[in-house]
């Protein structure tokens, strides 16, 4: 049974930074693909970054790109980034995994993915 688990939310001034990780575990596939995606009440959830375990392979939304950096820590853990926070990246932010062959490098809609964390908040505001 895979297993997701978000970690690291909270509250910041715009402009300043978070990083959130992301462990994961059980996965039976030998490159699964980890992405984020952030859900605000009311609105679709939307995808952040993505990237392969083991192969690299990263793809990020252009909202965060240049801000928001995705990175492999293990085999087990990713984490995310954020820097020049601003107003609009206040969400729940949820990991997911995808653990099984993927069909694109570049996906990052929810449906893609399998398994779910349980989210985290990040709050951006003065």
């Amino acid at each position: 049974q895979v297993r997701v688990v978000e970690s690291g939310g909270g509250a910041v001034q715009p402009g300043g930074s978070l990083t959130l990780s992301c462990e994961i575990s059980g996965t039976t596939y030998h490159d699964p693909v980890i992405g984020w995606f952030r859900e605000v009440t009311g609105k679709e959830r939307e995808g952040v970054a993505r990237l392969n375990i083991r192969g690299g392979r990263i793809h990020y939304a252009d909202s965060v790109k240049g801000r928001f950096t995705i990175a492999r820590e293990n085999d087990n853990k990713v984490s995310l980034q954020m820097d020049s926070l601003k107003s609009e990246d206040t969400a729940v932010y949820y990991c997911a995994a995808r653990d099984r062959a993927g069909w694109s490098d570049s996906v990052l809609i929810p449906i893609y993915f399998d398994f779910w964390g349980q989210g985290t908040q990040v709050t951006v505001s003065t």
